[in-house]
């Protein structure tokens, strides 16, 4: 393989130091943690305990902060080496690790991200800046926008520290891992190259070992050098860009073009209250343009859209000379190509009014309205269903164990993991973390053990030890506590559905009812109960935890060293 140019660039399977360090020195807060409990081991025979946490929207996010919580306060988390998350558990995870040191002082942490839960919406301009910001960057495409639109929405913020500003301050925390999957690799075969993790330190192929450092995830490289640097990827994409899985294709459609109205209209009402003219013919195109799109997707009368169409670009010709009009019958088909080219006419038919607007500074309140071209832009971007395009890292490199597709493509695409596997199994069963305890937190929908069945089958298929899962039978209701153990060279793997027989108590189908994975926002009763029920989970299953832990280390005393 190619020896890489440049330092950020890492191929191998070993840990990097910064994370090898990491868990060296948290071994010691574990040993301290297990002596509380009366559990005595010594430092090598200490183990590490990974707690995964599902997707799920914002049921995950609140359900694993619930749990945190909770095992703080059962004097558990420290027992844990590192925290892994997809999709909505990310949510949680990027709020915690916004707070140096945050799983010892977990109940400020917990009001504080309630506080910001229960609070206003992100305001307009704030978020009008943002959005404007990622159109300009390189590789722009809708997981900007579904992070600034959709994700800041639920978690009531846009936080722009970046991943790297971690390093160093979260010596006393579990490491964590965030997980997402490599969009070609999932639809081309089930293979090793599919699984993508982003730490502090790294972020690369977990099981290929293949690695970038941190901030250097979005830059050029070709044949392991740097080539051209790119502003480091902040939270609030990366919160994006692990949980963009909330629905299907037509539904994130109709969400994108529902926040983008809301924003425009948003910003015309302060630009209106300011009483300040400005020249707007550019969005009030596009602000057409998107209630025609989101009437389509809601199944609505379109005559009145068209109508207002077709007068707003009357005697409007594209780059080709020809004329632009739309007529029923409208298909997806039809409107995607007359969706994209006004958004691609737009420059061409107000030129002074976009130029005027895309050369100043970032809008602010009193002088400038939402561009036209910004909306133009997303719109583009939805119709093509360009998700989380990167420059590869590994353009042009030879690496031994990763398809050659992925070392000829010059850019990559990555999205949440819960389109492939709703839980990150797959970052902690790195054999070089030698994890030896999983606590899988399910916070799912559907069916309770779908994940858990799921990853053996996978693998099994890509020859990773695993514990055979044997589901349990003609149980209407799951419990809330399960142990699949039986591979001795496997990490033992506990499994807890978040709704369940023993905290719902035969009500656990009412409870899915009322939190849906597509509900974007919760009100402050339903965040309280969420809470309470993810928290009844750890409390009521402490004794089992702690038995199982003492086993993993008597099983872990017997071994010199851990099998291959």
């Amino acid at each position: 393989m190619d020896s890489p140019r440049s330092s950020e660039v890492r191929i191998g399977h070993s840990l990097n130091e910064d994370e090898s360090q990491h868990v060296a020195k948290r071994r010691a807060t574990v040993l301290q943690c297990l002596q509380h409990h009366n559990i005595s081991c010594s430092v090598d025979e200490v183990p590490n305990i990974a707690v995964l946490g599902s997707g799920g929207g914002e049921r995950a996010m609140i359900g694993l902060l619930g749990s945190l919580s909770q095992l703080s306060e059962e004097k558990l988390l420290d027992c844990i080496m590192y925290l892994s998350g997809v999709s909505g558990s990310t949510w949680c995870m990027a709020s915690a690790y916004q707070e140096p040191d945050w799983s010892k002082q977990m109940e400020t942490v917990k009001q504080n991200i309630i506080q910001k839960l229960t609070s206003d919406q992100v305001n307009y301009h704030k978020t009008c800046c943002k959005l404007r910001k990622m159109c300009e960057k390189d590789n722009f495409s809708i997981t900007d926008i579904w992070a600034v639109l959709i994700v800041s929405s639920v978690v009531k913020e846009i936080d722009e520290q970046v991943l790297t500003e971690q390093r160093g301050q979260h010596t006393k925390n579990p490491y964590p891992i965030y997980t997402v999957i490599d969009k070609k690799s999932k639809y081309d075969t089930l293979c090793k190259d599919s699984w993508f993790e982003i730490t502090p330190h790294e972020c690369g192929y977990s099981l290929t070992g293949a690695f970038v450092d941190s901030k250097c995830l979005g830059s050029r490289f070709e044949k392991g050098a740097k080539t051209e640097e790119q502003p480091e990827l902040d939270m609030l994409y990366i919160q994006g860009l692990c949980g963009s899985a909330l629905a299907d294709g037509e539904e994130i459609k109709k969400t994108i073009f529902k926040g983008l109205l809301k924003l425009s209209t948003g910003l015309k009402n302060l630009v209106l209250k300011a009483n300040i003219s400005a020249s707007n013919d550019d969005e009030l195109v596009m602000h057409t343009l998107l209630e025609l799109n989101l009437h389509f997707f809601n199944g609505e009368d379109l005559k009145n859209d068209i109508t207002k169409m077709n007068e707003l670009l009357k005697e409007k010709h594209d780059k080709e000379g020809n004329e632009v009009k739309l007529q029923e019958p409208i298909t997806d088909e039809i409107l995607s190509n007359y969706t994209l080219k006004v958004c691609d006419c737009l420059p061409h038919w107000f030129p002074k009014t976009v130029e005027s607007k895309t050369n100043t500074s970032l809008p602010n309140p009193n002088d400038q309205v939402f561009c036209g071209i910004v909306i133009a832009k997303c719109m583009r971007k939805v119709w093509q269903w360009d998700w989380g395009t990167h420059y590869n890292f590994l353009y042009k490199m030879t690496v031994d164990e990763v398809h050659p597709s992925i070392l000829e493509s010059k850019t990559r695409q990555y999205e949440d993991t819960g389109l492939l596997l709703n839980s990150p199994y797959f970052s902690v069963l790195r054999k070089e973390r030698n994890v030896d305890l999983i606590i899988s937190l399910d916070f799912s929908d559907g069916d309770p053990f779908e994940t858990v069945d799921k990853a053996a089958q996978m693998c099994k298929d890509l020859q990773i030890p695993f514990p055979t899962v044997e589901l349990p039978e003609n149980e209407e209701e799951p419990k809330d506590f399960y142990v699949f153990k039986n591979n001795p060279n496997a990490p033992v793997v506990i499994h807890m559905p978040l709704f369940n027989t023993v905290n719902c108590k035969g009500e656990v189908k009412m409870w899915k009812d009322i939190y849906h994975t597509f509900q974007l926002s919760y009100n402050d009763k339903m965040i309280n109960d969420l809470l309470e029920k993810a928290g009844l989970n750890i409390t009521n299953t402490k004794e089992k935890l702690l038995k199982e832990i003492e086993k993993v280390i008597k099983r872990k005393k017997h071994w010199t060293t851990k099998p291959n």
